[in-house]
């Protein structure tokens, strides 16, 4: 059981980590389940779920310090880029705008060819997305980082390389916040940027709810390196839709083995499960 004085301390340190106006304007109420952990032990890594749950206005986390704390976001980044690349008019179909494979042969076979914004997205192809980095500048792109309060703001690092390597760095608690606000088309930007970049996400389909989401991943830090192993550490952020009940989400853990990267729909779909999300 929660006592009133830790529930209240609890709804006032997700304030403290996530704006308040994000979330409607609605301070929501906030409880950590800690057997929610049990997917990621099971999967023999260890990570956090977040999630806002929209119908009853509550966040739930499965630990109160993972969740709060903030990495690269990696490929996740996608999402915002996408929306700014809209809004400016670097591109203005993601569907016809074509964006030419540069000819440089990489590890990915999904890379090495041209693309438009729809197909870069389900092939989280990063080169396409430098270049869109790139074409929006640093003055814009700081500009909408800041209008979007994403994580900490910070795109040091190189204009294509800053959510990859560089210096910006966002929580599970704050990408719920700010997918929520896409979710709601409450981004201060013109709708059809956030309809397209919705409609682009990839979805998944879980009996007769679907789930939106985009990936991510960070690559090996010696900081997680647990008995000489070290990981790199993958996201998965977006939404579930059940009915009319839509549920905002976001996952990451240390992937340790190859399996790993499939572990994140799967141990979202099992979180998402508990809570009655889908």
């Amino acid at each position: 059981m929660i006592h009133r004085r830790h529930a209240l301390s609890l709804v006032a340190a997700a304030a403290a980590v996530i704006p308040v106006r994000a979330f409607a304007d609605v301070v929501p109420r906030y409880e950590v389940r800690k057997n929610l952990q049990k997917h990621f032990t099971d999967e023999g890594t260890v990570g956090a779920f977040a999630a806002f749950r929209t119908d009853d206005q509550q966040v739930i986390a499965s630990d109160h310090s993972r969740a709060r704390n903030p990495v690269l976001p990696a490929s996740t980044f996608k999402i915002p880029n996408s929306i700014i690349a809209l809004e400016t008019g670097v591109v203005s179909d993601p569907d016809k705008d074509i964006f030419k494979w540069d000819g440089i042969k990489r590890s990915i076979p999904d890379w090495n060819k041209d693309h438009t914004l729809r197909t870069a997205i389900a092939a989280s192809a990063v080169p396409v997305y430098q270049e869109i980095a790139r074409r929006i500048g640093k003055e814009r792109m700081q500009k909408y980082v800041d209008m979007f309060e994403y994580g900490n703001r910070n795109i040091g690092g190189g204009i294509d390389r800053f959510w990859l390597t560089g210096d910006l760095r966002i929580s599970p608690l704050e990408q719920i916040a700010f997918v929520d606000r896409l979710r709601r088309r409450a981004l201060p930007v013109s709708k059809r940027a956030q309809d397209l970049t919705a409609d682009i996400l990839s979805v998944t389909k879980v009996g007769d709810s679907i789930i939106r989401a985009k990936t991510g991943l960070i690559g090996v830090d010696d900081r997680t390196a647990v008995d000489g192993v070290k990981a790199s550490v993958g996201w998965l952020v977006g939404w579930a839709e059940k009915g009319s009940v839509q549920t905002v989400f976001a996952l990451n853990l240390d992937i340790r083995e190859p399996n790993h990267t499939a572990s994140r729909m799967k141990i979202a779909q099992q979180c998402l499960g508990d809570i009655g999300a889908i």
